[in-house]
């Protein structure tokens, strides 16, 4: 076969739905455009011209409509898929749970959608310092800024995976953070402890909360999508025991609202529930780490020496932290990593359980 055949049937061999999902977000695109080419003429027609970053500026507006309509165009999307090849098992979520995945999905995309276009054009603002957004220049910003929104929302949620939710999480919530590191009005944060990012009345604790408890939420939604896969496994008697689906599943669950505890629940409005929640997600973590071998018993040996490993380094990190080698907020960070560097190991190991080469 000749490289041009080859490249043939590649294409050809693509799956339907893919075309469907590309022609979708490009109307998707396509609409949001002509919304934002319409309020850009409101806004350049009705306001004075406005600086490309600050307070009250153009970029702030493009921000929060970018979250409006990722908001939209995730919503619709995520459901729309839902008979798609690869995503009929969804159909047999209760209307509670897809809910409840639907939210998830649809507010951690507003969020990077908000948080794309405010460091969009803070880096515009840099480059072009002094510029006013006249009347031209509003229609096109607008247009071009909801659209990307709209056509790159639509294609993640259209394609959502365990794997790529995984992704996503973790994304979310690194991005998250340091865009709270980045604002937050005490640049010596680090001195008290990680949490100390989210006790403050500001934009930046609200940033910090608000990506723990969204993230929080995704990881519940993590664990439907972990559910399915594991239960594929079990079907094909590569996992070993019956309810280790069902066990994981719970353990992220409530590792999830706990991670939503410590959000919701700052330190300075309740030091105990605050370290209650914290504590679960430890708790969590480590029982899942040490009873692995047991719960899911037919998982590569090369993951459960993984998981050995990430076990001592978590114990190993307690130790230097309560012999004094490093502070509070250098422990949570390691922490915080071993987890979800954990958590995308195990999701990597799940995808090729079924391969024995």
């Amino acid at each position: 076969m000749s490289a041009v055949d080859a490249s043939t049937a590649r294409v050809v061999a693509e799956p339907a739905h893919s075309l469907r999902v590309e022609s979708h977000a490009i109307y998707a695109a396509l609409s949001a455009g002509v919304l934002g080419a319409v309020l850009g003429i409101v806004i350049g027609v009705t306001l004075p011209p406005l600086s490309l970053f600050g307070d009250w500026s153009f970029g702030s507006i493009v921000s929060i409509a970018a979250g409006v309509v990722a908001a939209i165009a995730g919503g619709i999307g995520y459901w729309r898929v839902r008979g798609m090849p690869g995503q009929e098992w969804r159909h047999s979520l209760s209307a509670a749970t897809f809910t409840v995945n639907t939210i998830a999905v649809v507010l951690v995309h507003l969020v990077l959608a908000v948080l794309a276009a405010l460091a969009a054009f803070l880096i515009l603002s840099l480059g072009f310092i002094g510029l006013k957004v006249e009347l031209f220049w509003t229609v096109v910003l607008m247009a071009v800024s909801l659209g990307l929104s709209a056509y790159l929302t639509y294609l993640s949620v259209s394609r959502m995976t365990t794997r790529r939710m995984s992704s996503l999480l973790m994304a979310f919530v690194s991005i998250g953070t340091f865009a709270a590191m980045l604002t937050t009005p005490d640049p010596l944060w680090w001195e008290t402890h990680f949490s100390h990012l989210g006790t403050f009345w500001s934009v930046s604790s609200l940033v910090f909360n608000g990506t723990l408890a969204i993230g929080g939420l995704l990881v519940t939604a993590f664990a439907v999508y972990l559910t399915n896969d594991m239960n594929a496994l079990l079907e094909r008697r590569i996992l070993a025991r019956e309810d280790g689906p069902k066990i994981i599943a719970r353990m992220f669950i409530i590792l999830g609202i706990m991670l939503a505890g410590v959000g919701l629940v700052p330190v300075n409005v309740s030091l105990l529930i605050h370290n209650l929640c914290a504590g679960g997600m430890a708790v969590m973590y480590i029982g899942m780490l040490a009873s692995g071998h047991r719960i899911l018993r037919g998982m590569p040996r090369a993951y459960f020496i993984a998981s050995w490993v990430f076990l001592a380094a978590v114990l190993v990190s307690t130790l230097l932290f309560v012999v004094g080698f490093f502070g509070l907020t250098a422990f949570e960070i390691v922490v915080f990593a071993l987890i979800f560097g954990w958590i995308s190991v195990f999701i990597r190991f799940l995808g090729v359980a079924g391969q024995r080469d």
